[in-house]
């Protein structure tokens, strides 16, 4: 007998296969994903059991605009629901609207949602189960649910009050001898992805424990399947002998994983494994899901329409990897609301992907959330010189050198993009050198003209999940936080252009990027 999953991750609120900037009829989103899993379940030769794998309620304009215009993930949630999951996992971009607002789409889901490694005060998984036991043809099938565990790393503690981050290879050492007493097969959806090469083993990232896919392979016995998401990959491949898939980013694919059973009496034996990815690029959306989002998403469209501002000069964005190495308007807009809105000194932030192309003559609020495209808040954090220092070399490593030009280093575009760690900052002047040895290549570093000491004491204003180290900027921390602005970054942004209707497209060069 074939058994087959399928498999979504980090959907991230797009529905309509739009991207919000104009273009139409892209190869992602909720509405063809779920035309392509009802073709998927009616080729598959067997049960099916369909798996959504976390960061589905955050993420694109329309999840924007219904947390902080309607205060509900409902009308998302309801999509989910028609889509007909066995099961679902928590990502961790569902807790960027807060605790409440991700408890009430919790509720509203009708299939189970699991979080084993999620746990409350007294030990037990806070969201309420850890694992469901599905049986299908006489198959007993245990899914266990993880979450990558480094979230208190990028979220508020007030946010986390009363949650406890357990380790995902500890809690499945923990769950899966259990479960292989209860069930047939064991089946892992983790919302997290592989720290090392899937073929040498070799690490491709800090192993902070954000992804422990690799290692979870490595040091559990009894898994029959891994599901896995987080680093946005497209990911179909086998190790140790056992499938694993990651389906991308905004429902550009679907992973399936397929077991051909054989059953002895009382045992059960997997002898074959299949794992591979449905593209949804050729699928036409779904209908029903088109209609019932229809209405909300005119009045979206409506919403990201209005006019915010204007701009004397030029704004645009023709090229991001310029605009890392050579003060960009835009980027110095986005520092200029930061600093206002703070009252700090110096203000860091960054160009988050490459898909952002600044803003024209009209700057609208569909300007401003495809361009600031995270639900980020503010804080000001405490930093002396040395501090200071450290953050800008951090940052520094995100560049590197390739045939005589600076580049944006390459281990930190694959497996997943990290644009958003290199920062750039105003308020004071530095020079990245990047003939210099890492570590080494801050060579000038100055404030208001003078020389910035080591002691010397600062109000540094970022988005809340650098302030508290994300990004391995170990040398900022929640310790460090004096002062927090609640209010999203796309509304400051709003709130600047209704007192500056008019701004001008211009930078002051306090930064230089030299090789």
């Amino acid at each position: 007998m074939k058994l087959t999953f399928l498999e979504t991750s980090d959907m991230h609120g797009y529905v309509y296969p739009t991207d919000y900037s104009g273009k139409q009829n892209l190869a992602f989103g909720a509405a063809k994903v779920a035309a392509k899993l009802k073709e998927l379940r009616a080729q598959a030769a067997g049960p099916v059991i369909t798996i959504e794998n976390g960061d589905f309620i955050q993420g694109s304009p329309l999840s924007y605009y219904l947390a902080k215009e309607k205060s509900s993930a409902k009308e998302l949630t309801k999509l989910i629901n028609l889509m007909d999951y066995d099961v679902q996992v928590i990502g961790n971009h569902e807790f960027n609207y807060d605790i409440d607002y991700l408890k009430e789409a919790i509720e509203s889901y009708h299939a189970p949602v699991l979080a084993a490694n999620i746990l409350n005060e007294a030990g037990q998984p806070y969201f309420g189960k850890a694992y469901t036991i599905i049986e299908k043809a006489g198959i007993k099938i245990a899914i266990l649910g993880l979450t990558t565990e480094y979230i208190p790393h990028w979220e508020k503690p007030e946010t986390l009050a009363d949650l406890t981050f357990e380790n995902i290879v500890e809690t499945a050492k923990k769950y899966v001898p259990l479960l292989k007493q209860q069930a047939d097969l064991v089946i892992v959806s983790y919302h997290g992805g592989f720290e090392k090469d899937l073929t040498t083993g070799e690490a491709t990232e800090a192993l902070t424990g954000e992804n422990e896919g690799y290692k979870l392979l490595q040091e559990v016995e009894g898994l029959d399947a891994l599901f896995t998401g987080h680093q946005h990959r497209a990911i179909a491949a086998k190790i140790n002998g056992i499938p694993v898939v990651q389906p991308g980013y905004r429902g550009n694919h679907i992973g399936e994983i397929q077991l051909t059973i054989e059953k002895n009496g009382d045992r059960v034996m997997v002898v074959d494994s299949h794992a591979a990815l449905h593209t949804v690029e050729n699928v036409a959306a779904d209908p029903q899901i088109l209609s019932t989002i229809e209405p909300l998403e005119l009045e979206l469209e409506h919403w990201l329409d209005q006019t915010l501002g204007k701009v004397e000069g030029d704004m645009r964005i023709t090229d991001p990897m310029q605009a890392r190495l050579e003060e960009h308007p835009y980027v110095e807009f986005i520092n200029r609301v930061q600093l206002s809105a703070s009252g700090a000194e110096i203000s860091g932030t960054a160009l988050f992907n490459n898909e952002g192309k600044g803003f024209g003559k009209t700057i609208t609020m569909r300007d401003v959330i495809t361009n600031y495209i995270y639900p980020n808040t503010l804080a000001v954090i405490k930093v002396n010189g040395a501090e200071l220092r450290a953050a800008l070399e951090q940052s520094a490593n995100y560049l590197a050198v390739e045939n005589n030009q600076i580049v944006f280093n390459p281990a930190y575009i694959h497996p997943k993009p990290q644009y958003y760690n290199y920062d750039m900052y105003e308020g004071i002047q530095y020079t990245i050198d990047m003939n210099q040895p890492a570590g080494q290549r801050i060579t000038e570093l100055s404030f208001q003209g003078h020389p910035i000491t080591a002691e010397q004491e600062f109000e540094l204003v970022t988005n809340q999940y650098r302030a508290i180290g994300g990004g391995n900027y170990e040398m900022f921390g929640a310790d460090k936080i004096v002062r927090e602005i609640q209010i999203d970054m796309t509304e400051l942004i709003a709130e600047y252009l209704k007192k500056h209707p008019i701004i001008k497209a211009e930078v002051d060069h306090n930064f230089n990027v030299i090789l």
